[in-house]
């Protein structure tokens, strides 16, 4: 008699491995494009108010202050008004020493290029690891300001800047006490603004610590 055929059992298909989550964190590429999309739009609005340089360099409206009480009233008057032209030329002036000096251009630049890779836009998590050390954030934030303050106070980059910026505030100080400004006329949205030289960064700085706090998480 012939024999029942036997039963065959297939093995079970091994179960495919679980892939492991990738350790390396993303790089907080948004965080960063935020920062710059609300850093240019603030400043885009900003240079939108700008005054005409035909009328800043309106060689008839200059004339000699009378006392220096008249000439502080002008460079009051027209700092308010040409505050954001103001702003532009100490920045042209402030960009021009750096570009002649590009020693100093290079080191600025690896400086901030320090500050957004290792902090700014740095996830937190995982630590920060340098030749087999573990750094934290504060100690990661510590060093960067030490590092800040020997590059900007003990070395030349500091004076270049100091000097640069001495220049830009003296051709706008010139400039105010010896323009007249009777025939500059403020909107009156523009008569409680600040007068500030560099007031027109303060939207671009208010979001800049939000930005730095998303890029942390």
């Amino acid at each position: 008699p012939s024999l029942p055929p036997l039963p065959i059992s297939n093995p079970p298909a091994a179960s495919a491995a679980p892939v492991a989550p990738s350790s390396a964190a993303p790089v907080a590429t948004p965080a960063f494009r935020l920062f710059l999309s609300r850093l240019s739009d603030s400043v885009g609005r900003s240079l939108s108010n700008r005054r005409p340089w035909s009328e800043l360099a309106d060689r008839s409206a200059f004339s000699r202050p009378d006392s220096l009480s008249d000439a502080s009233y002008r460079l009051r008057k027209n700092l308010t008004y040409f505050r954001v032209n103001y702003a532009a030329v100490v920045a042209a002036v402030l960009a021009i020493s750096l570009i002649t000096n590009p020693f100093s251009l290079v080191v600025l630049l690896a400086l901030l290029a320090a500050w957004c890779l290792l902090y700014l836009f740095r996830p937190s998590d995982p630590p920060l690891v340098i030749l087999g050390r573990t750094f934290s954030d504060r100690e990661t934030l510590g060093s960067l300001v030490l590092i800040t303050v020997f590059v900007v106070f003990l070395t030349s980059v500091g004076s270049l800047l100091i000097s640069a910026l001495v220049a830009g505030a003296a051709i706008v100080g010139a400039h105010g006490a010896f323009r007249v400004p009777e025939d500059l006329f403020l909107d009156e949205q523009e008569t409680g603004a600040a007068s500030s030289l560099l007031s027109f960064l303060g939207g671009a700085a208010s979001a800049g610590p939000a930005v730095v706090a998303a890029a942390r998480v």
